[in-house]
């Protein structure tokens, strides 16, 4: 009988965890997968509830067709399985200390032994290769351990999975969302000529960790982004200690984070008088977001979004290259996007109730950056709705 662990702080409910293994399962039957082994962390948390700063080593949870999954990794880390994943304590393994950063051994060569003494000695066997987690090392280590399998490429396969959110996925969504609120709010406070940019961020991460109304702020996958002038043609510049000044934009690309689920928003503080440059490219863009938005309906496709807020930024003369808004949940470093999805016009994936994207139109030109963009859950029926309840606009300080 399954030991799940109503005693201890588990995110979501039993049946939760069980519609998470059986899509998962679904998709590995489909891919003829014996075993999965996930190393993203953002996908070891979705499918155990695993939550730990933990993944600059080697680990990775086993799924099976027919028995709970495995946790497995450094031995120190076994404690945090055991206190925050759902499965027995049977379900947790680790490895000695000494695979760790070894040149002589990997911890590759204990997971094939494990996964030999289970029967799976000759199995296809799921990895994630394009993942930020497994490295190059680690396959080719793990290939030697095991030369009677086949490793097949699984990457992905898990996040597709977690495309269409669950009720308790979107509340949770919805409490980040209040605590990107929350930050915004106080960017507008505090966002002065002269007032160094470390001490924003400073309160920023303040703010999102405080959170709101008792729901405690978690770290955000990404760190707040705030370039300003012609530094905000580079989408992911981070904070010095230089002062915003007047005559500037900058715009702030920052998530409020409840359990690991995300609500990214981006807004853009003009100090001083904009010139007529930023003001049409602020009307267009904003023309565009409300196109999109009303465009991201159930049924419709995800380039449907992308062409929709093309056409008033074409019309102002402004192109984009880059893509517009991409899913969003639960997710770890150095990411909060699902790397599923793209919003662009090459994808033509059907937009179904539950997914959610973070719309992401920003504008970064050759010597100046705008961004406003929205966190949206795709709808039953209707257009999307805005996770956040913030202007849609660039906010001008004078």
């Amino acid at each position: 009988m399954r030991q799940y662990r109503f005693t201890k702080d588990i995110p979501f409910t039993e049946a939760e965890y069980e519609r998470r293994l059986a899509l998962t399962r679904a998709a590995m039957d489909k891919a003829g997968i014996e075993v999965l082994f996930v190393t993203d962390p953002s996908n070891m948390a979705w499918l155990t509830g695993y939550d730990g700063w933990s993944f600059y080593v080697h680990q990775g949870v086993i799924v099976f067709h027919d028995a709970d999954p495995i946790w497995w990794g450094r031995n120190q880390d076994t404690n945090g399985a055991l206190r925050t994943v759902w499965m027995g304590d049977d379900r947790i393994i680790g490895y000695i200390d000494s695979y760790v950063q070894n040149t002589e051994m990997h911890p590759m060569e204990d997971l094939a032994q494990r996964l030999i003494g289970m029967g799976f000695e000759e199995a296809r066997i799921g990895v994630e290769l394009e993942n930020y987690y497994y490295s190059a090392k680690a396959h080719l280590s793990l290939m030697a351990a095991l030369p009677k399998s086949t490793l097949v490429d699984a990457t992905a396969l898990v996040n597709w999975q977690r495309g269409i959110k669950s009720s308790e996925e979107i509340a949770f969504m919805r409490k980040a969302a209040r605590i990107s609120e929350k930050i915004v709010d106080g960017l507008l406070e505090r966002v002065e000529p002269g007032v160094p940019k470390n001490e924003v961020v400073a309160e920023i991460q303040r703010d999102a960790i405080l959170g709101v109304d008792g729901d405690w702020g978690d770290y955000a996958a990404i760190v707040p982004l705030l370039p300003s002038g012609s530094d905000a043609a580079a989408p992911h510049l981070t904070w010095d200690g230089r002062p915003f000044a007047k005559g500037e934009a900058t715009f702030f690309e920052i998530s409020g984070c409840y359990r690991r689920y995300h609500a990214p928003l981006c807004r853009t503080i003009f100090l001083g008088d904009p010139p007529d440059i930023f003001l049409a490219a602020e009307a267009a863009l904003a023309e565009g977001l409300e196109a999109g938005l009303e465009a991201a309906r159930a049924g419709n496709r995800a380039c449907d979004i992308a062409n929709a807020l093309a056409a008033p930024l074409e019309r102002a003369g402004i192109e984009r290259g880059a893509r517009c808004g991409y899913p969003i949940g639960l997710s770890y470093p150095p990411d909060w996007g699902e790397r599923t999805v793209s919003l662009r016009t090459e994808d033509e994936t059907i937009l179904q109730p539950g997914m959610t994207f973070h719309f992401m139109p920003g504008l970064w030109m050759s010597d100046w950056g705008l961004e406003i963009t929205e966190s949206i859950l795709i709808t039953e029926d209707g257009a999307a709705e805005c996770f956040c309840d913030r202007p849609r606009k660039m906010f001008v300080k004078k």
